[in-house]
């Protein structure tokens, strides 16, 4: 996650939750209460032309535009998302972005007759009104309907160009497509570029992911892919594990990384466009055993560093988590037997440090999908979203681990959705995975997950993290003694306060205040270093918010 919120901790000692106030040299101001009843907040899209956009949510897939005013953050209109036909098809609503001012909303729809995916989409006016313009963006084939896979999107640091991309299983042929294409503000493909893998049956435990894609601050395009299977006859390992590059000073041209190492297993990656010219990858590591095969648990976190200058791969450290750090999550006697973590942990947020190096925020993530209720197309099933403790590394510029900690919390929200649209898109299946995403989908924000998990806060080389807790956990950092959230509408905020060395100071508020507002982290919006979008409520009370640092 890399809209990261800036705050200074010294502030968190006494703040009083959250209404409007001013605090030395940071001033928190919310709008009027937002009683339009159309749809919940699930997303801050940005600010431009003197007005916020927000994307609401109501039932299960009515989208409604919110326009503020952005002085005032007062709801000036309250629309439905109503997007027309394509060859007598409705279009679904995929995805809301905001490119040099513009705001675009883009949905899909599958020709099944044709075998083709498309993706469009169509500009909004500074008033909420949708043109009858429609840009054509996607047209991918794909092998049937329920190999359709999904579309993914990222938008680049400066708001000018949108990264998307499609990926689609070829069962029969035992192949993963992907398709990447780069848009300029006006939705005009910059570039693109289209792959098909495919894998031979006599290889062993093969697995092909991909991992991640970015974009830099250069317009310059980046896919990670980790291919893996083990040799039977040799009884090893094999990886291959490689950085795309797509460089906008050489035409775009692919040019390939490789990052070579043994006797280990990639278990997923994550990417940070650094200032430096670099990309970070990092992410879990397993061991393997002698027999080539992977243990699948979790061994500790892993740093690549690639100089985008010579496309070389300076540095690969692994770091196994620690004694400490395994007594806090395992407990003392799993950890002197030497057991690793189960692979329940994923890869949060990076944050490049002030001195070069990194820290990596991994989050416990655990997805319950209960039983099906009702019958026919109106069944539904609940899913229960737990978010427990992160577990913070802090690493050096050369990769290595300086200090690691746990941050203790217990939340979890608990959803009720159509069974039929339970796992839209391609996650995974058999030998391939995509490992992309929101680490919520949209159409669950807005029911509870949007109160989970948490912010993280770095400035002046300090770090903290801001979540919602138990009031009954005041002062406690101990992950065994801590209580779960329990109703996250009588949450209370908290931060934790790292030191240089990685120790935790907790900072709790005075008192809790009776039905004050709740912050909701999954959902704000980073305006620039000093100046932020916020969202909070209680129960039926919703609020915009600007946070300002003076």
């Amino acid at each position: 996650m890399k809209k990261l919120l800036l705050f200074v901790v010294t502030l968190m000692t006494t703040f009083s939750a959250f209404s409007q106030y001013k605090m030395e040299n940071v001033s928190i101001t919310y709008g009027e209460e937002i009683t339009e009843e159309k749809g919940k907040i699930i997303k801050i899209i940005g600010e431009t032309n003197n007005k916020i956009y927000a994307l609401g949510l109501k039932g299960k897939s009515d989208y409604f535009l919110k326009i503020f005013d952005a002085s005032g953050m007062k709801l000036l209109s309250n629309k439905p998302i109503v997007l027309p036909e394509l060859k007598d098809k409705d279009i679904d609503f995929e995805e809301i972005v905001i490119l040099n001012g513009k705001l675009y909303v883009i949905g899909s729809v599958y020709h099944r007759k044709d075998k083709i995916f498309t993706l469009v989409g169509i500009e909004y006016s500074e008033d909420g009104k949708l043109s009858k313009n429609m840009t054509t963006m996607f047209e991918a084939e794909v092998a049937r309907s329920s190999d359709r896979g999904g579309f993914y999107f990222k938008v680049s640091p400066d708001e000018h160009m949108l990264l998307a991309m499609h990926t689609a299983l070829y069962e029969k042929e035992d192949a993963l497509k992907y398709e990447l294409k780069m848009f300029d503000p006006n939705l005009k493909t910059v570039f693109s570029n289209i792959e098909k893998v495919s894998y031979n049956d006599d290889q062993k435990d093969y697995e092909f992911t991909i991992s991640d894609f970015d974009i830099n601050t250069k317009d310059d395009v980046f896919l990670v892919i980790n291919e893996s299977y083990r040799d039977k006859k040799k009884k090893e390992k094999v990886e291959k594990f490689q950085v795309f590059a797509f460089k906008n000073q050489n035409g775009y041209k692919k040019e390939v990384v490789d990052i070579n190492f043994t006797g280990k297993e990639i278990i997923n990656c994550k990417m940070i466009s650094t200032s430096k010219n670099t990309v970070q990858l990092v992410g879990f590591y397993s061991s393997v055993r002698d027999n080539g095969k992977a243990n699948k648990e979790l061994k500790g976190v892993y740093n690549a560093t690639i100089n985008l200058n010579n496309n070389t791969n300076e540095n690969l450290k692994f770091n196994e988590f620690d004694y400490a750090t395994k007594v806090k999550l395992l407990g003392e006697r799993r950890a002197k037997k030497g057991k690793d973590l189960k692979p329940l942990y994923m890869i949060h947020s990076i944050i490049e440090k002030n001195d070069g190096g990194l820290i990596v925020i991994s989050e416990y993530r655990f997805i319950y999908v209960g039983q099906r209720q009702g019958i026919g197309p109106l069944g539904v099933q609940p899913i229960t979203y737990t978010t427990n403790e992160m577990i913070v590394m802090a690493l050096k510029p050369d990769g290595s681990l300086d200090w690691c900690n746990v941050v203790a919390k217990e939340q979890a929200a608990t959803v009720t959705v159509a069974s039929l649209n339970i796992f839209a898109g391609l996650g995974g299946s058999g030998n391939f995975n995509v490992a992309l995403g929101l680490s919520f989908p949209l159409g669950v924000m807005g029911k509870g997950p949007e109160y989970l998990s948490a912010i993280p806060i770095y400035k002046d080389g300090q770090l903290s993290i801001l979540f919602n807790d138990n009031k009954k956990n005041k002062g406690i950092t101990d992950i065994e003694e801590i209580k779960a959230l329990g109703n996250y509408n009588n949450a209370v905020p908290t931060i934790f306060v790292f030191s240089d060395s990685g120790v935790i100071t907790r900072k709790d508020p005075e008192e809790a205040i009776k039905n004050e507002l709740v912050i909701r982290p999954g959902i704000f919006y980073r305006k620039n270093e000093k100046e932020f979008l916020i969202y909070a409520s209680r129960k039926s009370q919703d609020k915009l918010g600007r946070m300002v640092l003076q």
